[in-house]
């Protein structure tokens, strides 16, 4: 059973000042799922005499444009900046969206027309820097392709975003591990279940958030597998969105619980399908290298059921952060987990 390839992101022409514009359109290829996430904020508790005002005209800003004389419309008043300063952060936190300043004259790159104000004149994607209005990011397409020069680390960034931004199919992060600790620790025994030091792990996340793909991991840089192995498990278990993200995790956990074994691993293999790309491709080549993990039994002591006890947690977080639920969940999650390891080369 293959994956099924998932459909790119649409991305349609905008007419620009008169003419067809294609690097316009191809800036069109934003997240708007990344724009509303990583900007929504809570909505405050106005009353509706406050939230009418938000919408109406700034008198004192009138009056100060009205009495302006002999400026010639260039300055006004720094009592009506605060004003409108405080009248945009008002919006837009009834909006439940936080805005960005731009420093200049800017266009939204989705609609094309100007973005009117001083502050707070719209939204711009932390992941490829696209630029719109605050109503006009509703619009944008639901896939974007990240700007390198943005993203500022490696560790707890966006799986999807990581991928695209470095033109790869799974993290770095991944692939160096598990090159590593199938260089030199697979009959390791405990190999992840014993812990490597903390301020070595630590210093191996800094090392890739600094060097990226030229850190050194090697054997001379890091002679204790465990830390390796404990880098690997950190990377997994921070990442903002889980391997087996938010919106699935209730399909396997159901999965688990089916009491058929056919119909489970059917139920797992369906939920594995609706995956984002980056995070089935990561799980497909995680659970391959648990795998030939588990050939090593006999040295490493690590068997599915083991492996399924360490990833579960990592692999799978409730979306909701309820202790109880997580301990409810727990064996499920290992089996899920077990389970993928075992029939990787039909799952997958």
């Amino acid at each position: 059973m293959q994956n099924q390839p998932r459909a790119g992101c649409h991305q349609s022409p905008f007419w620009v000042r008169g003419e067809w514009s294609v690097a316009a359109a191809s800036a069109l290829g934003c997240c708007r799922q990344r724009l509303l996430h990583s900007t929504h904020i809570s909505p405050p508790h106005l009353s509706p005499e406050e939230m009418e005002s938000l919408w109406e005209p700034d008198q004192a800003g009138m009056e100060a444009e009205e009495n302006r004389g002999d400026l010639g419309g260039e300055l006004i008043t720094h009592k009506t900046k605060r004003q409108e300063r405080k009248r945009q952060e008002l919006l837009a936190l009834a909006l439940g969206v936080k805005v960005h300043t731009f420093r200049g004259p800017h266009w939204c790159e989705y609609c094309a027309n100007f973005m009117w104000g001083l502050i707070a004149q719209g939204v711009r994607c932390s992941d490829c820097g696209l630029n719109v209005h605050k109503q006009c990011s509703k619009l944008v397409p639901s896939d974007c392709q990240p700007d390198l020069r943005r993203i500022k680390k490696v560790f707890s960034c966006d799986l999807t975003t990581l991928v695209k931004a470095h033109n790869t199919t799974r993290p770095m992060v991944v692939d160096m591990c598990i090159q590593e600790i199938e260089l030199r620790g697979m009959k390791s025994e405990g190999l992840y279940r014993v812990s490597g030091f903390s301020e070595h792990i630590e210093d191996v996340r800094l090392a890739f958030d600094r060097d990226g793909e030229k850190v050194d991991i090697s054997a001379s840089a890091y002679a204790d597998i465990n830390i390796i192995a404990g880098a690997l498990k950190l990377y997994l278990r921070d990442l903002p969105i889980p391997v087996i993200t938010f919106d699935l995790y209730s399909k396997f956990i159901q999965a688990a619980k089916s009491p058929n074994a056919e119909s489970r691993l059917e139920a797992i293999h369906e939920s594995l399908l609706q995956l984002p790309p980056a995070h089935y491709e990561t799980l497909r080549y995680l659970m391959a290298h648990l795998k030939r993990v588990t050939m090593f039994e006999k040295e490493n002591l690590m068997n599915a059921e083991n492996l399924g006890i360490v990833f579960g947690p990592t692999l799978m977080q409730p979306p909701e952060l309820n202790a109880l639920t997580t301990l409810n969940d727990m064996r499920q999650q290992k089996l899920v987990v077990q389970l993928m390891i075992e029939h990787e080369d039909v799952l997958f």
